[in-house]
């Protein structure tokens, strides 16, 4: 797995020394001229299922998920964006996932840090998450007016007032179709207590939904 993450944090020009444990953390060196978009992987035609797209979003789309917010920063400021394929991994050690389209502007850049913040976000953020999600190339700076603390190890964009968040360094990177799915090694993570009392936001069918508050007398 380590050796995947090296040649993809090679290929967009990232320090490769972040993800290994005992390695100290430091600002990266000024990164080469961004590469263009990475190709998608192409799909022999015996490959391709018979499936509509719209009609695969449709169904998988009543499986509810959870959003989050990866950001980093990098040369060029804070960067980052909203992300719903988000799970904890493994205990020991301590690993996440999260999955983004391969087209994603933002992910390079994230990328060539090293290290991200993930930013677990509650009930009442949809907006916060709507500003993230706008692609990078469209929305250059989607962290005007977003007050953020830098994560206590890497130094990532911790947003204020979010329920929970996990501070990482990148611990491999595969492909996975059109997608990439990328493993974190978690370096430091907390909770704020009021935050999280409204709850997480979900992603439900198309739209946010978030739970029903729970009965204190239950």
């Amino acid at each position: 797995m380590a050796a995947t993450a090296v040649r993809y944090l090679r290929s967009v020009g990232s320090p490769t020394t972040a993800a290994r444990p005992d390695a100290p953390l430091s600002q990266p060196a000024p990164a080469p001229p961004r590469p263009g978009r990475p190709a998608l992987r192409a799909v022999r035609a015996d490959e391709r299922l018979p499936l509509d797209p719209a009609e695969f979003r449709r169904v998988l789309g009543h499986f509810a998920s959870g959003v989050t917010v990866v950001a980093a920063v990098d040369e060029e400021g804070p960067a980052g964006f909203a992300c719903q394929s988000f799970s904890a991994l493994s205990l020991d050690p301590p690993l996440i996932a999260f999955m983004v389209a391969r087209t994603s502007t933002t992910w390079p850049r994230i990328a060539r840090a090293g290290v991200f913040c993930v930013n677990i976000l509650g009930a009442g953020q949809g907006e916060l998450c709507r500003g993230f999600a706008v692609s990078g190339s469209r929305r250059p700076d989607k962290f005007a007016g977003v007050e953020h603390r830098p994560a206590p190890v890497t130094g990532s964009p911790r947003l204020v007032d979010v329920p929970a968040w996990i501070d990482c360094t990148v611990h491999a990177v595969h492909t996975g179709g059109d997608h990439l799915v990328v493993v974190g090694r978690v370096r430091a993570l907390g909770t704020d207590d009021a935050a999280a009392r409204s709850g997480p936001l979900l992603f439900h069918r198309g739209a946010f939904a978030s739970l029903a508050p729970l009965d204190p007398d239950a």
